[in-house]
Formats: structure tokens, sequence, C-alpha cells
């Protein structure tokens, strides 16, 4: 685990965001995931705010890396999925560390991709790496620009292979998009992406 008040300038994270149909699409980009996978990986997924949730425990069943729900204050280590609880956005501070809040509803939701996707991109820039998969609505489109802005990737499921095209398209339309795959591609391409990053 990343000492605190390590330099992570140069550490690349996932950021990845869904709505309805996610959480099959969840299991299978985390599921196909390895062991070695050399970045962190957040994870917001619209949830019924009144309910408990056991997401951390349903893509944990099938996966190489760790998956745990988000806690204030926990430093980021590579290789862990970090699910953000119901009714709390997830962002990352200046100093790389979780943080949970419970500010205003955005898009309608909380947790927020857009919240999640700008923290990132403010702290990661030309390391943080986008990804929108199923959903409905509008949220995660606004937070893909700024990545973009930053120097960072934005990946988007395919629209025909999502149970929920809104998301995927919104993000599309919002002309920040790097790569558009199909599901049963995403985490490869992840997987390449950060490969290319390491390379000599």
């Amino acid at each position: 685990m990343a000492a605190p008040g390590a330099d992570q300038s140069a550490q690349t994270v996932v950021a990845i965001a869904s709505s309805a149909g996610g959480i099959t699409a969840l299991k299978a980009v985390i599921e196909a995931l390895p062991a070695d996978f050399p970045a962190a990986v957040l994870v917001v997924q619209h949830l019924d705010p009144a309910s408990q949730s056991q997401l951390a425990q349903i893509l944990q069943r099938h996966s190489a890396v760790p998956v745990v729900e988000a806690t204030e204050g926990a430093h980021l280590e590579p290789g862990h999925v970090y699910i953000a609880p119901p009714g709390h956005h997830l962002v990352v501070s200046a100093e790389a560390t979780l943080h949970l809040s419970d500010t205003p509803l955005r898009n309608f939701v909380r947790p927020s991709a857009d919240e999640l996707f700008e923290s990132v991109a403010a702290r990661f820039e030309g390391h943080a790496v986008a990804v929108v998969l199923t959903g409905t609505g509008i949220d995660g489109s606004v937070g893909t620009l700024a990545v973009q802005v930053q120097g960072g990737t934005v990946v988007v499921q395919d629209p025909e292979t999502s149970e929920f095209a809104g998301m995927p398209r919104a993000a599309i339309r919002a002309g920040a998009v790097t790569k558009v795959v199909p599901l049963e591609q995403i985490a490869t391409t992840l997987v390449a992406l950060l490969a290319t990053e390491r390379s000599p």
C-alpha cells in the first residue's frame, strides 16, 4: 500500500461508472481483470441509497483482484477495486486518498459519475482513465470532458452491447471519447492501455 503522503503523480487510476444494468456489466469487467492489474479501480454504480449494498461481495466472488467498499481516507492501492457506498459521492482528494461526501445529488444521483471523473482528472491528469458502462441518463458525460481536457483516456461501452444505452450515448455525444468498445473487450482494453503506459 502506498504510504500516506507518497508521490503518486504517475499512478494510473481507472474510474468506472454504471447505472441500470451495471451489476452484470461490472461483473464482466472486474472478473476479467488479471491479478497483476497495475491500477487502482474506483467504481460508481447507481444504487438505492436506502439499501445496504452487497456489490463489493458480489464482484469479489469471481475476481482475481481485491474488491472492497470505499472508506473515508483510504489510500489508493494498485490492483484493488473500490466501490462507492450507496448515498455517498466518491471522490479522490488532492492527497490521493478517498473521500466520501453527502453533498447534493448531481444528475439526480449520489454517487455521481461526474463527481468521480472530475476528481480523478484533477488529481491524476493524463494518468486518469474514465470508463462509462450501461445506464440511463447523462451522468458521466461532463466528467469525461474533464478527463479529456487533462489528457486522460475515456473508454465507453458500445451502446449496442449495453443493456441500457443512455449513459454510453451521452458520453459519446459529449465528444470526449477515446475508445468505444464492446463490453467483453473493456477489460482487455484497460490492460492494453496500462501496458502501453508502462512500456519504455
